[in-house]
C-alpha cells in the first residue's frame, strides 16, 4: 500500500491524520502517478545513455562530477548533457543509465523533496532522501530488466553531523553509503581505480576538484562512452560541491583552468 514518507525515510499509513508528505504517494492516491513503461513497438530503438559520474568527500563537504557525453549505441548522441543536479539546497544527485528516464527521475525527486518540505515545514533527513531515491530506482526495476536502467549517485551535507555523506545505488534499488568516494557508469571502474590511488583524507576544495576532473579524464582514456574535457569547444565536466553553505555548481571558467592543468600533467 502506498504511504506517506516519514522524516527518517520510513512510511506512514495513509490512514494517519497527517498531510500527504509524499508527492508520489499523493499522486498514487489520486490515481495520477505517471506510468513508466515502454511500448513493445519501441524494440530496436537506440536510446541515449548517460555515462560516468562520481562523488568524493573532502574537508568541507562533497564534490560530485560527471562527464558530458551521452551515447546511443556506438554513436555520440549528445556532448553537453548535464548529469549533476541539485536535489535540494543541501544535496545533489548525479545520473547514469538511460538519459531521458534518469532526468525525469531527478525532476520528480526534486519535486518530492520540495513537496515534503512545504508540507512538513522541515527538510527530510539526508538518510531519508537516500532511502526515498532508492525506492524510486526500485520502481524502475521492470525497465531495468528491459535494458533501460537508471543508476544514480546521491550526496549531501549532513547538517547535524557537520560532514558530507555519499550514497551509491544498484539497478534494483539497493542503497549503499560510501565512506570516501564512489563512481558509476560505463567508465566507473576506471574512475574508481584512479580515485583509489589518488584519494586521501582531508582534501582541500581545489585538490578535490582537480582529482574529480582527473578521474573523469582517466575514465575517458579507457571508455569510449565517457567524454573528457574538450578545450577547443569549451566542453568541461559538470561539477558541483555541497557544503554547509549548500549546493554550488562550479563555473566553466574555473573548470577550464583545472582541466588545462590536469591535461598538461597527465603522464
Amino acid at each position: 500500500m502506498s504511504g506517506n514518507f516519514g522524516p527518517e525515510g520510513g512510511f506512514l499509513s495513509l490512514d494517519d491524520p497527517v498531510p500527504m508528505a509524499s508527492f508520489m504517494a499523493l499522486l498514487e492516491n489520486r490515481g495520477l502517478m505517471p506510468a513508466w513503461n515502454v511500448d513493445s513497438r519501441s524494440e530496436g530503438v537506440v536510446i541515449p545513455e548517460a555515462t560516468t559520474v562520481l562523488a568524493l568527500r573532502y574537508a568541507d563537504g562533497v564534490v560530485m562530477a560527471g562527464d558530458r557525453r551521452a551515447t546511443a549505441g556506438h554513436v555520440i548522441a549528445h556532448d553537453r548533457v548535464k548529469k549533476v543536479y541539485p536535489a535540494d539546497r543541501f544535496s545533489a544527485v548525479a545520473i547514469s543509465g538511460t538519459a531521458g528516464m534518469a532526468i525525469e527521475l531527478v525532476k520528480l525527486f526534486q519535486t518530492e523533496l520540495e513537496h515534503y518540505e512545504k508540507i512538513e515545514g522541515a527538510r527530510l533527513s539526508l538518510e531519508g532522501k537516500a532511502n526515498y531515491l532508492a525506492r524510486m530506482v526500485r520502481a524502475h526495476l521492470p525497465l531495468a530488466f528491459q535494458g533501460l536502467a537508471v543508476v544514480p549517485l546521491f550526496c549531501g551535507y549532513d547538517e547535524p553531523e557537520g560532514s558530507g555523506r555519499l550514497y551509491s545505488f544498484d539497478a534494483v534499488g539497493g542503497r549503499y553509503e560510501e565512506r570516501e568516494y564512489t563512481t558509476t557508469g560505463s567508465g566507473g571502474a576506471a574512475a574508481r581505480s584512479f580515485l583509489k590511488n589518488s584519494y586521501r583524507e582531508g582534501l582541500k576544495e581545489d585538490e578535490a576538484l582537480s582529482i574529480a576532473v582527473e578521474a573523469l579524464v582517466a575514465a575517458a582514456e579507457d571508455d569510449a562512452a565517457t567524454g573528457g574535457p574538450d578545450l577547443q569547444r569549451g566542453i568541461y565536466p559538470n561539477v558541483a560541491t555541497v557544503t554547509d553553505i549548500g549546493f554550488v555548481e562550479i563555473v566553466d571558467d574555473r573548470l577550464e583552468g583545472i582541466a588545462v592543468h590536469v591535461l598538461e600533467n597527465r603522464p
